[in-house]
């Protein structure tokens, strides 16, 4: 399945909606999305992985390297998983936990949540 990336921005929050798989040949699309809403001087950012049916190795790195380079500039990231992501076993959350890195991310379960300020993410 070929990946695809959306661009957008809800209130001040830029979201990049991911669908498709994210392996070894299409994650650097996704970095390279990371590295140009920073670079457009963008310090809060939702990952939008809900669709996102597959993630490898390649994957979970670029979450981590997007992760270091927020934190690098004082910026926001937010992740949404596929089902809800800790609430349910899809994929790409039981990859992030097998790994050990799911505690690293705030996790949302949908960009209304994820945008709110006010709203807690769900838990590891």
């Amino acid at each position: 399945m070929t990946l695809r990336v959306a661009v957008d921005e809800q209130d001040g929050w830029a979201v990049l909606r991911v669908s498709g798989e994210m392996d070894m040949v299409s994650s650097p699309v996704v970095r390279q999305r990371v590295h140009d809403a920073v670079a457009d001087g963008r310090h809060s950012l939702v990952l939008d992985l809900s669709d996102v049916l597959f993630c490898d190795s390649s994957g979970v790195s670029v979450l981590i390297a997007a992760r270091r380079l927020f934190r690098s500039c004082q910026g926001h990231l937010r992740l949404i998983l596929p089902a809800k992501g800790a609430e349910d076993g899809s994929h790409v959350n039981r990859v992030l936990a097998a790994l050990g890195v799911r505690r690293l991310f705030d996790v949302y379960p949908d960009v209304t949540a994820a945008v709110d300020d006010e709203a807690l993410p769900l838990s590891a």
